[in-house]
């Protein structure tokens, strides 16, 4: 299977575009709803999930490079704009990582980097990896969203 750096960049926007429609819905909700915890879920509240979904995709993209990764500590986001700026971040890491690779280098398996988990793969595999991480805690924000009261619009990446 081969991808495409443009393809694999219109998924990651997609995403990014879903997770914008999270974060503008959030954008005014009180931050002590955000850091409820509810039982259920892995990640216990929406922040503890956005800042997951912010760390899983730095963390892999400076794996792919054997760079050293860290986690983004819920605790750090004080309000929906750090959040958004975390994001920010992200995507450019991303994008600058993805900017740095050929279509060749793209669909070539990775020699073993430095804190690897899993199988080797290509980084187009590890990058739509990052893709499907972020949609299905993004669905778990939602879910979470709903037993708040605070039902967010549609966020799936085809919508109206």
């Amino acid at each position: 299977m081969t991808f495409t750096k443009e393809g694999i960049k219109e998924l990651h926007a997609s995403m990014h575009g879903s997770l914008d429609v999270v974060l503008d819905h959030i954008a005014d909700l009180p931050m002590e709803s955000l850091r409820k915890e509810i039982a259920g879920f892995g990640y216990g509240s929406v922040v503890k999930q956005l800042a997951h979904i912010l760390s899983t995709e730095s963390g892999w993209v400076c794996r792919l490079q054997s760079l050293p990764t860290h986690l983004l500590s819920p605790e750090s986001f004080v309000s929906v704009e750090d959040l958004c700026s975390a994001q920010r971040t992200a995507i450019g890491t991303t994008m600058a990582y993805l900017d740095s690779l050929s279509e060749a280098q793209l669909n070539t398996e990775i020699e073993k980097p430095s804190e690897w988990v899993g199988p080797m793969r290509a980084p187009a595999f590890i990058l739509l990896h990052i893709v499907t991480h972020a949609f299905h805690h993004k669905g778990q924000i939602v879910a979470m969203l709903r037993l708040l009261g605070y039902p967010a619009a549609d966020t799936d990446m085809q919508r109206e």
